[in-house]
């Protein structure tokens, strides 16, 4: 098999910087990519596009209380029972190379993150930033529903901090934000992180690396049928 498809293979991801399960599904589908390069000589040609979906719409900007507080509250669960799932992920997340520090999440809504990283796909550079604000989230207990925090984190991937700031006062980029929900309502996505491959196969949740191998083995192989049929066409014509 070759990876010399003129078009590279788009990969449609909905995602909330909020969702540990979205920053695990990351790494994973990165795994897939390593294990297609080394089983192939390379990786297959891909490109990635981060869309809006945000888990928790109503939570305030300040959230009083912890992320398991929210947890147990969001899910209608006790306490104990939302500790337990905190550090089951906490744990699968430190399989993948990622340090969670649950205990020190600043809990807030999302929206302005989501904007910024439309922000940052306009000026090429949305996979740095959502991997920037994924870390600045669950690793270092940053606030990342505050423009001036966003800012700050936008200006270490090489985005202007002024410009930045301007977009995120102004709503530039809430529509865009709008527009990706209402794909993944049409899409009847309920959760994530949930991914899109070449528009036409869904793969919902963190999914071990061996199941996007398949994936996209498949559809690196219909496209490869695809062309063949397409020139066998033409050197009949």
């Amino acid at each position: 098999m070759t990876h010399s498809e003129k078009q590279p293979l788009k990969i449609d991801v909905w995602s909330d910087v909020a969702c540990p399960w979205c920053y695990i599904g990351k790494r994973r589908f990165a795994s897939a990519l390593a294990r297609i390069a080394e089983r192939d000589g390379a990786a297959p040609d891909v490109e990635v596009e981060y869309h809006s979906f945000e888990l928790s719409p109503d939570t305030p900007v300040d959230f009083e209380g912890t992320s398991t507080e929210f947890l147990a509250r969001h899910k209608g669960i006790p306490l104990a029972q939302a500790q337990q799932m905190n550090d089951h992920v906490t744990r699968l997340a430190a399989a993948e190379g990622l340090e969670y520090r649950m205990d020190d999440v600043q809990h807030t809504k999302t929206l302005k993150a989501h904007e910024l990283l439309h922000l940052a796909r306009a000026k090429g550079v949305q996979e740095e930033m959502k991997e920037r604000l994924l870390r600045a989230y669950f690793t270092e207990g940053r606030h990342v529903g505050r423009v001036e925090e966003l800012a700050d984190l936008a200006a270490e991937v090489g985005l202007d901090r002024a410009e930045v700031v301007a977009g995120l006062e102004s709503g530039r980029y809430a529509e865009a934000v709008a527009a990706d929900m209402a794909q993944a309502r049409a899409y009847g996505i309920a959760g994530v992180p949930f991914y899109v491959v070449d528009g036409r196969y869904g793969v919902s949740g963190a999914q071990d690396p061996e199941v996007f191998v398949q994936v996209l083995d498949k559809v690196l192989a219909e496209r490869g049928e695809a062309e063949l049929t397409r020139s066998t066409s033409r050197s009949g014509a």
